[in-house]
């Protein structure tokens, strides 16, 4: 699965990378494949590019204060999730409210996240959060500090509609704007319906399904016709409104705008299948094709966060995961089972062309076919921890 909307399937059977990236994809000769250091034998599972969780709630290292849990990044590798996207950094306990605090908390998070991948995975992280007072300086402030994302729906604001200034601001410094939408989520917060967003106009509607709680429906439509904002779907969101955002764009022709992230962790807890869930929510009960539905997790993601990964082709970064169905479920296949409702098993997880573990997640049941390393000139066996 390529996660390319525009031609979701590659075939072929084999994937050759170098040096972080994508060098080949569809077939190779076996003097190619073997002269590589670590060949990964599918077994006939299926290839897709590493999820890309668009909404994570990410604050210091690889620990979560709402959850008080250590490695719940680590463990969404085991997941497939080879990057998360921070949705700003507003779980930092005390985090600040002033102008200077909100720029140092955001070059603080991207700079320690800059080299810090854990479990392999890929952070994007340090996304201000818009407060009163920010100035056209203090963007510029930031983007030369290497800070590319703003979020917009926890400020001090006395109506949601005094965002769209700042977020103006950011996106005309090629920044990348997200904003909440839904109810309130946090006790301070404000609810940002179709009129706040189409007036703020952001790069991304977070959560567009509910956060956890949804809009009104007659907002959705508005959306999608009045606008060209991504419209992301979270798993700690409402269900029936994530089926409701994907028929209305697919009627409208514009799947490309469809995002898939988890918003977790939060009250919803720490979720390392979350994105699979979603995935097979849509193929299940929203009848999407899972190719599609792979492409909203991933290329979508990628594109509109201007990413190199999420898409398998050569010059694009090497995270892949191979997937297939859970050993004694009912389906032959990992597309079978997302169409049946369920959650592929996870075989092998490459992020910046490691292996970071091969043979079983132990997050997810046993793959019915064995994935293994069947060549490996580097002294590590790629095994990772089981259950």
């Amino acid at each position: 699965m390529s996660g390319d909307l525009k031609s979701p399937v590659i075939p072929g059977d084999t994937i050759i990378t170098n040096e972080g990236l994508i060098v080949s994809a569809g077939t190779a000769s076996s003097n190619a494949v073997e002269n590589c250091d670590v060949v990964i034998d599918a077994g006939g599972a299926i290839a897709i590019p590493g999820l890309i969780d668009s909404h994570v709630h990410i604050t210091f290292g690889d620990y979560t204060p709402r959850q008080k849990t250590v490695g719940f990044l680590e463990s969404y590798v085991h997941g497939g999730v080879t990057t998360a996207i921070s949705a700003s950094e507003v779980h930092v306990p005390g985090r600040p409210k002033d102008v200077v605090g909100i720029k140092a908390l955001a070059v603080a998070a991207h700079k320690c996240f800059e080299t810090y991948r854990p479990g392999g995975m890929r952070v994007c992280a340090g996304s201000l959060i818009l407060e009163p007072g920010l100035r056209e300086t203090d963007f510029d402030d930031l983007v030369s500090s290497g800070v590319w994302m703003v979020k917009a729906g926890f400020g001090a604001f006395k109506t949601p509609f005094e965002y769209a200034p700042l977020v103006a601001m950011a996106k005309s410094r090629g920044m990348v704007s997200m904003v909440h939408t839904g109810g309130s989520s946090i006790p301070g917060s404000s609810g940002i319906w179709a009129d706040h967003v189409l007036a703020i106009n952001p790069d991304v509607s977070y959560h567009v399904n509910g956060g956890p709680v949804a809009m009104p429906d007659e907002d959705f439509p508005r959306l999608v016709n009045e606008s060209d904002v991504a419209m992301q779907v979270c798993t700690a969101g409402n269900l029936r409104t994530t089926l409701l955002v994907a028929d209305l764009l697919r009627k409208a022709d514009r799947n490309e705008r469809l995002l898939i992230a988890t918003d977790t962790p939060t009250g919803s807890g720490i979720m390392p299948l979350g994105m699979l869930y979603t995935i097979s929510h849509l193929c299940s009960l929203g009848g999407m094709a899972p190719e599609l539905a792979i492409a909203a997790a991933t290329g979508n993601n990628a594109r509109v966060y201007r990413l190199n990964s999420g898409v398998i082709a050569p010059g694009r970064d090497a995270d892949l995961v191979i997937i297939d169905a859970c050993l004694g479920g009912s389906q032959p296949d990992a597309l079978s089972a997302l169409r049946n409702g369920d959650v592929p098993a996870v075989g092998a997880v490459i992020t910046a062309g490691i292996p970071r573990f091969v043979g079983r997640s132990r997050n997810t049941p046993e793959a019915t076919r064995r994935v293994t390393v069947s060549q490996s000139k580097v002294v590590q066996d790629f095994s990772g921890a089981a259950h």
